[in-house]
């Protein structure tokens, strides 16, 4: 992978890595990035319809599958309490935020099609794909959540804020507001964590 090479190229001119313990693992062999690969390759295969409503809330519905996913994978492998509850965490807050969704998604049929949010939602997908194959991944579970976790987030956000500027239901709005709000206070505890836990 690019990304992967680039890391490569990094790790060799930063002499001190070895020093600050850091140590990579091929993004291929890495269990968590597995799952965040799996989320990327179903987002690209969902079905379009252009209405941005619907469109967003499929893709987010398998964006926090995504998540669910990784954090079940920290709770059965981590080591850290911490990084475990704020796994389950975002178990128990994405699965009540997809139970909206698809209650959303049961009742609604397409109104209205703008393919500007469709192209925007395509492209940020795909920007996550190339930040989440910059990210050092170690092979350390717990760190490797907290790295892709926010990652992830900061994806979500993105999808979020450009739901609000473009999309129409009130409702998906709301939850729209609340995923901004939440998930970046979580990647600000994920990034205090990882600064404090990095070398560990």
């Amino acid at each position: 992978m690019l990304g992967l090479a680039a890391l490569m190229a990094f790790s060799t001119a930063c002499s001190d890595d070895d020093k600050n313990g850091i140590a990579m693992e091929n993004h291929d062999e890495n269990r968590m990035m597995t799952v965040m690969h799996d989320m990327m390759d179903e987002m690209h295969t969902m079905k379009v319809t252009k209405d941005p409503d619907i469109d967003y809330a499929t893709m987010m519905k398998m964006h926090h599958m995504g998540a669910i996913e990784m954090a079940k994978l920290e709770l059965a492998s981590g080591n850290n309490s911490e990084m475990k509850a704020k796994a389950q965490a975002i178990i128990d807050a994405q699965q009540k935020e997809i139970a909206e969704i698809d209650s959303f998604l049961a009742r609604t049929t397409p109104t209205s099609t703008n393919m500007d949010f469709h192209m925007q939602m395509m492209e940020g997908m795909d920007r996550m794909g190339k930040q989440a194959d910059l990210q050092i991944i170690t092979g350390n579970i717990d760190q490797d959540f907290a790295t892709l976790m926010i990652e992830h987030h900061k994806s979500a956000t993105e999808m979020a804020q450009m739901h609000l500027l473009m999309g129409k239901n009130a409702d998906l709005k709301k939850l729209s507001s609340m995923i901004v709000e939440d998930q970046n206070k979580e990647i600000a505890d994920f990034q205090s964590w990882l600064l404090a836990n990095r070398n560990k």
